[in-house]
Order: C-alpha cells, then structure tokens, then sequence
C-alpha cells in the first residue's frame, strides 16, 4: 500500500515537545519517512512552544508522540512551567484517548505519559544509556497486529533516565529487553507505547546525542562511547511499527 492508496482523508496528529529546533524537525522527517505520510496527513504540534489546541478526535485517524527532554519523575519543583503545562494537556488528552481507545502510538514519552495515567510507578530502575538493545516480544507481542512482520528479538535505540517500574494489571505487557522490563505495552485494544524509539535511524540518534549532551544521558567524557554504543548492531526492523500503524488505522 502506497501513501495515496490509504482510506479517507483524517490526518494523523503528531505531538512534539523539543525545543531545539534540529532534532525537532528531524524527528518530524523521521515520522513521516516510516510512516510514509505525506506532510499534509502528518500534523505536527510543538506543545514545549505552544499550548496544545483543540482537537476534533473524531476528526483524526490516530495520534503519534513524540520522544522528550522531560521526565515524568521529576520532583515538581525541577519541572519548569513548560514541563508543567505539556503535562497537564497531555494527562487530560490521554484520559480521552483511553476512554474511546483511539489509536495512539507515544515513543518513549508515550510511556511516561500512558504510565502517569495508570498510576504506574514511573522511576530510574530500569533505566537505560543511550544505547541498542534486544527487544523480546512476549507471546501477547507475537501475536499483536502492531508487531506483525517483527522477528521474535530486535536491535531498538533506547535513551531513557526513567521508566515503568511495575506494569499494572490493566496493561498488556508487549516486549521486554534484559535492562527494562516494560519496552512495549498496550491498553485497551488500539492505544500503544514503547520505551524504544521506532522513529530513530542511526543518523536520527547521532543527532541527538549531539543535542542532548549536556542533559545528563551520559557524563561528558563518554561521548566517543555513547557514539559507538548506538553502532553496535544494526536497527532496521522498529520503525516496521509505524507503517503498520497507520495502514491499519488510516481512515
């Protein structure tokens, strides 16, 4: 299936929170690159620049996010205003989302934000370094529409400070890696989040490596490292997910 043999005509809604304006867009060129999307069915919003506008969601074939600075774990007082603000429309945007079960995707932020909802604990045991690892689909992953084409075990970027600790009952767990035990959930039947970024490519990562150096991901003397980290092993299969996203949920 080619861009212009998708059904209908409701665009896609992609949600962006990173201020630099390099990996921002980048990021958005990633997306519509694995999702095969044309611009005009791929809406961005930056919420770290501008509150989140209403949205019809009868009027959109899914919602994407992106991946983000912020960290869901935070205490209150380091979270800036920006940080404070995004968060409040997200919870509120998510809370809809569940209640209709309408498609939705959220990279790495995503699972920050399901899991706030969820009332999971979202903390640093599982994080990871900006790295690739082996992601392992369980037998619920296998057998997920989403996952469809995916080998049993795939090589995923990962970069995270944080992450669900303890997956409540109301989730199904979709695939773990041997550092992180929750790398891919669902609720309900159409609403996703990986802790993985299926968006990246090499190139994509290497960006932000570069943008994000100072923000704590690895100390400063480990850029070499965390440079040949994300080279060990090739990534070619994640960003499968997002095409099957929305050939399965354009309408």
């Amino acid at each position: 299936m080619t861009t212009t043999d998708l059904p209908g005509d409701r665009p896609f809604v992609l949600l962006a929170t990173r201020a630099e304006d390099r990996p921002a867009d980048e990021e958005y060129e990633l997306f519509l690159r694995f999702t095969g999307l044309p611009p005009e069915r791929l809406r961005r919003i930056r919420l770290e620049r501008d509150p989140l506008p209403a949205l019809d969601l009868d009027e959109v074939s899914g919602i994407l996010v992106g991946g983000s600075p912020f960290n869901a774990s935070d205490p209150p007082e380091r979270k800036s205003a920006v940080q404070r603000r995004v968060e409040a429309e997200m919870a509120a945007l998510v809370d809809d989302v569940v209640a209709r079960d309408l498609p939705f995707l959220g990279a790495c932020y995503g699972v920050g934000t399901l899991g706030t909802h969820l009332g999971a604990p979202i903390d640093g045991t599982f994080a990871e370094p900006i790295s690739v690892v082996d992601v392992t689909l369980t037998e619920a992953g296998r057998a997920d529409p989403l996952a469809a084409g995916l080998p049993p075990t795939f090589s995923a970027f990962v970069g995270h400070k944080e992450a669900i600790s303890a997956l409540p009952p109301e989730a199904v767990l979709l695939g773990s890696s041997p550092t992180c035990s929750v790398q891919m959930l669902r609720l309900g039947s159409h609403v996703y989040a990986t802790q993985f970024h299926p968006e990246l490519d090499v190139d994509g990562i290497v960006t932000r490596i570069h943008a994000y150096a100072e923000y704590g991901y690895f100390a400063p003397d480990e850029l070499d490292l965390t440079l040949a980290a994300v080279r060990r092993a090739p990534v070619t299969e994640p960003s499968r997910m997002l095409r099957t996203f929305v050939e399965r949920y354009a309408r």
